[in-house]
């Protein structure tokens, strides 16, 4: 009669996918403090329970804890049992605490949009509720192309190309070097089972439709490693414009001149320098001063009181009213339109 397995026979071997995710993991926690809380992001798909996984194996050799939040946005009619399967996965896999918060999904921007919000809301909820010192997502490499591809799609500048932050304040994405079948394959070496969203297959959905349709056209037509390389494009727009906007916060401090009401710029500085430069201050000012966030046009329209001035009068935006006078970029508050007015 064959001899009972030792519990090293019994466990899992290391296979290379599971190595790979357990180290980013290591290297994403390695500079918390002693005895702190990481909590997971867990949704019970493949990413993220393989993240699940090796924080939960990573995180006490560490003197770290590692917990999970599941957010169950009650999209579909049997969410709440995808939830729970999700928190008896994350409790096996020895995490604590383990939460599940259910959110509702309203407000403008779509169904992602509002979804994506409602998610980010709860999982602040949560680790300031537990004292966590950091939120783990379990954004794959293949996400960071995806998300590339879209920032391109909108035009929307710098920052939309360069992609998902590996750290970003409270979150922390380990996994954004790793391919989305690796993790799969991390979960597969080690016996876990994930869960697969319909609305990951869901064409209604521009993401989807990237993933499923683009990228492999892509990586047919121009090159296997489109992935790889899309990536890396996020990764030199990332570090491009944070040096810009590190730069620009520096002379802020300088040229910024608050007055009551509003502040100003000098002219000459802005017309000296690069549009890049000149561009994001104009931004930073709106942001910082007024709450405002003005679009690309928006931001055209200010910067041509420097680059095309011909004694035109304000840019009335919303909220801030931008003028030139006196060798000076004057931004002031603009008063608030009442309904009498709005309607003239």
């Amino acid at each position: 009669m064959p001899s009972e397995p030792t519990p090293a026979a019994r466990r899992p071997r290391l296979t290379p996918a599971v190595a790979d995710t357990r180290r980013a993991v290591r290297e994403a926690l390695a500079d918390l403090p002693a005895g702190s809380l990481a909590l997971v992001a867990l949704s019970g798909g493949p990413d993220s329970l393989a993240l699940a996984a090796a924080a939960g194996f990573e995180a006490p050799r560490l003197g770290l804890r590692a917990g999970a939040v599941i957010v169950d946005h009650g999209l579909q009619s049997d969410s709440a049992t995808v939830a729970a399967r999700a928190a008896e996965a994350a409790r096996a896999l020895g995490l604590d605490p383990v939460r599940v918060e259910r959110v509702r999904v309203e407000g403008p921007g779509g169904p992602e949009s509002a979804a994506r919000a409602a998610r980010y809301a709860a999982l602040e909820v949560a680790a300031v509720e537990h004292g966590a010192a950091a939120v783990l997502l379990g954004h794959s490499l293949d996400d960071q192309a995806e998300t590339v591809l879209l920032g391109l799609a909108r035009g929307s500048g710098t920052l939309s190309i360069a992609g998902m932050a590996e750290v970003a304040g409270l979150y922390r994405r380990p996994l954004l070097e790793l391919r989305r079948a690796a993790l799969a394959q991390a979960c597969a070496d080690q016996g876990l089972e994930p869960w697969s969203d319909p609305h990951n297959s869901d064409e209604r959905f521009a993401r989807v439709r990237v993933r499923r349709r683009i990228l492999p056209m892509l990586e047919e037509h121009l090159d296997a490693g489109i992935v790889e390389a899309l990536a890396r494009t996020a990764a030199i727009a990332r570090e491009d414009a944070e040096a810009l906007d590190a730069m620009v916060d520096e002379v802020a401090e300088e040229l910024v001149e608050l007055a009551e009401g509003g502040c100003s710029l000098p002219v000459a500085w802005l017309a000296a320098n690069p549009a890049a430069l000149r561009h994001r201050l104009i931004r930073l000012v709106a942001r910082a001063e007024f709450g405002v966030a003005l679009t690309r046009t928006q931001t055209l329209e200010v910067a041509r009181l420097v680059t095309d001035w011909h004694g035109q009068g304000p840019v009335h935006l919303p909220g801030v009213r931008v003028e030139r006078t006196a060798g000076l970029i004057v931004f002031t508050q603009a008063p608030e339109t009442t309904p009498d007015t709005a309607e003239e």
